[in-house]
């Protein structure tokens, strides 16, 4: 069964660019991530998304899930779960694209963490 694979628009647009600052995403209380290289990105009338470079997470928190899910913009999604200290498995709270369509090839290496599920903030003085 084919996907449909869908380009942005002037009706549907997607920017991705560096963010300016230091990001830091929060799961439970605890630091997951903290980085100085993440990625906005920016799409039709949805909230801006924090990319984080998968290199700057704290992976010994992370477990890959078996959930995957399809944006016909931006290709298949992995995700992983976070434990935090004492032993809570908080499901699904990052979303990757490990193989991103070209439009928005510069999130490939990164993850996004789930605004209900983290706390991520972004220190433009930083």
């Amino acid at each position: 069964m084919s996907r449909p694979v869908l380009e942005p628009t002037t009706e549907h647009p997607i920017t991705v660019e560096p963010t300016r600052g230091r990001v830091t995403a929060r799961v439970g209380g605890t630091i997951v991530a903290d980085t100085s290289s993440a990625l906005t990105l920016r799409e039709a009338a949805y909230p801006a998304v924090q990319y984080i470079p998968l290199a700057d997470v704290d992976q010994s928190l992370l477990s890959r899930s078996a959930t995957s899910t399809y944006c016909p913009f931006k290709g298949d999604a992995s995700y992983y779960s976070v434990r935090i200290p004492g032993g809570e498995v908080l499901e699904d709270v990052i979303w990757t694209y490990e193989h991103p369509y070209p439009a928005v090839a510069g999130i490939a290496g990164h993850v996004a963490f789930y605004a209900d599920r983290a706390e991520v903030t972004v220190d433009a003085g930083a």
